[in-house]
């Protein structure tokens, strides 16, 4: 008698879904990309007398880069000792409230940079409501001393230092304990190990934490904006979003240009950090968690007392101003009961038509990317899952490269690409919030994606084999079995992409027009124009905002993979 055949079970995606979703990536990330660069390279054959040869020999070209070097550099170092402080005291000491202090360090990362650079703004200098409040106000008359490379490079390492964080606080988990132990028994003291052991271990997180920072700062257009152009101080983003604003779309071969030089720039910090993160997957054992905890003992109360005050100076503070500001009728006047008043806030709620429709638009905007994002990454994450490795980590490099790049680089890309009307359908995407929408979905595909991968990566393969072998279609397991198992990273997925979408200004600062502004526009451009108290309320509510969707996710935490949601261990 015949034996009867298990049916086979298939691991290829089906074609047609495969070669929808390489023609949507391909859409996506790559043609922006190849758009850019044929653009700055187009009059290559002109040599010294080609557009990008012309851009590198203007002296505005090569001060914006050093200027960019060097507040992006002074700022990845501050990261770099902000991050470190935090990452080694939270992973390897017995400090107490560690999840609220990584929760709380983590917060000015999620904040927009330029409610950032307001609330600092609004705790320095002399028009500071709250110094005038506490008769710390310097004289009138005195200069902001944010408006400065300094005071760019401040903000920029505040911003920035819970990156280096995350990257060091992964090598530091995955330290061998063993060896740590075995250190121990063998008679060394705290600091040895410390310095033989931890340090060269952590070496690679470091680096790595460090690229990405520099990265970062690189391509951050509010802070230096809000700061660096008061005082005619512009690095490359600024540079680049002067001459547009200045020129129009006659400068775009030379826009095009600068954006390919950022883009050289990232790309090499990118490389860095994916080198050191590859070389910093340890290959030792070890699984003791004790034996990576120092008892700092009477020692303990003054390492917490620092690390609470440190977030007291760079998140407290500042955002105690930003709330001071928006209570006040103007700045310069200190709070008190004669001079409270929430007429900010009613102006921003009645009688401010741009702030409802600015709100209006980065609603629709982010919850419309949420949303699409999330049915694409679970489409993209279950063939994935299938895919061959080669088919994965061409698919994965594509997706990273419009969140790796500066975000001006991917606004001057998509403003080459639909600057004209669309082919065959002769519709104009440019000046309307569609060329924004497919900016947000090329950008944050990659963090709507990632949640989703790390989650599919751990089911079971045998519980769809079981299906198909019952006799169950593609489509039935996707729905039955693979999307109730990860539904809850598809949603904190897409609650990432709307926290980082909701108050995006890098992006849709090149790219709004009249009727089309975006929150993190409005707060720019008020604060621009000198309404600065109108500009506090509104960074009130999205700090608001970010705090509550910050908690939403912290509640989800339970029910992701580790990693998904970036301030729970």
């Amino acid at each position: 008698m015949a034996m009867q055949q298990t049916p086979k079970i298939s691991s290829q995606p089906s074609r047609w879904l495969l070669s929808l979703l390489l023609l949507t990536i391909l859409l996506l990330t790559l043609i922006p990309s190849l758009r850019l660069l044929i653009e700055a390279l187009k009059d290559w054959h002109l040599l010294g007398d080609s557009t990008f040869a012309q851009v590198l020999q203007q002296p505005s070209t090569w001060r914006a880069f050093s200027r960019s070097l060097y507040t992006s550099g002074l700022g990845t170092l501050i990261a770099l000792c902000l991050g470190s402080l935090f990452a080694f005291s939270v992973t390897l000491t017995n400090i107490r409230a560690k999840t609220a202090l990584v929760f709380c360090f983590m917060l000015p990362m999620m904040i927009p940079p330029q409610v950032t650079a307001l609330s600092w703004l609004q705790l320095m200098g002399p028009g500071s409501p709250l110094l005038n409040t506490l008769g710390l106000a310097p004289a009138l008359g005195s200069p902001q001393p944010l408006y400065s490379a300094e005071g760019i490079a401040m903000l920029l390492g505040i911003q920035h230092a819970p990156l280096v964080f995350l990257a060091l606080r992964t090598s530091l988990i995955h330290l061998p304990g063993d060896l740590i132990e075995a250190a121990r028994l063998s008679g060394a003291r705290q600091h040895q190990i410390w310095l033989d052991i931890i340090l060269p271990l952590t070496r690679n997180g470091l680096i790595a934490g460090t690229s990405i920072a520099f990265v970062s700062a690189l391509g951050n257009f509010g802070i230096p904006a809000m700061l660096g152009i008061p005082a005619s101080y512009y690095v490359l983003p600024t540079l680049i979003y002067q001459k547009m604003s200045g020129f129009g779309p006659s400068v775009l071969p030379e826009m095009a240009s600068l954006s390919v030089l950022i883009g050289l720039l990232a790309l090499i910090g990118i490389q860095i950090q994916q080198y050191a993160a590859q070389k910093g997957r340890f290959r030792l054992l070890g699984n003791s968690s004790k034996a990576q905890s120092f008892d700092l003992k009477r020692g303990r109360v003054g390492l917490e007392a620092a690390l609470w005050l440190v977030i007291s100076l760079i998140l407290m503070a500042p955002l105690l101003a930003l709330m001071t500001s928006s209570l006040v009728p103007a700045l310069g006047v200190p709070l008190t009961w004669e001079t409270l008043t929430f007429s900010a806030y009613d102006e921003m709620v009645s009688r401010q038509g741009m702030t409802r429709r600015a709100f209006s638009n980065s609603l629709l905007l982010s919850i419309s990317a949420a949303l699409l994002l999330m049915v694409l990454s679970i489409l993209i994450a279950n063939s994935l899952r299938k895919s061959s490795a080669k088919v994965s980590t061409w698919l994965l490099s594509s997706i990273e490269i419009p969140y790796a790049l500066p975000g001006v680089v991917l606004a001057i890309a998509c403003i080459l690409l639909f600057a004209k009307p669309l082919p065959f359908i002769n519709l104009a995407l440019y000046g309307t919030l569609w060329i924004i929408f497919i900016a947000y979905l090329a950008r944050f595909l990659s963090v709507a994606l990632k949640p989703v991968l790390a989650s599919i990566n751990e089911m079971d393969p045998s519980l769809e084999e079981a299906a198909q072998i019952a006799g169950a279609s593609p489509s039935r397991r996707l729905i039955d079995i693979v999307l109730p198992l990860i539904a809850p990273a598809v949603g904190a997925g897409g609650l990432l992409v709307f926290l980082t979408s909701v108050n995006e200004l890098t992006v849709s600062a090149l790219l709004w027009s009249a009727g089309r502004e975006t929150l993190g526009v409005l707060i720019f451009n008020l604060d621009e124009s000198g309404d600065s108290i109108l500009a506090a309320a509104i960074a009130v509510l999205v700090v608001l905002m970010v705090f509550v969707l910050m908690m939403l996710l912290s509640l989800c935490a339970r029910y992701l993979p580790k990693g998904v949601v970036p301030w729970q261990s």
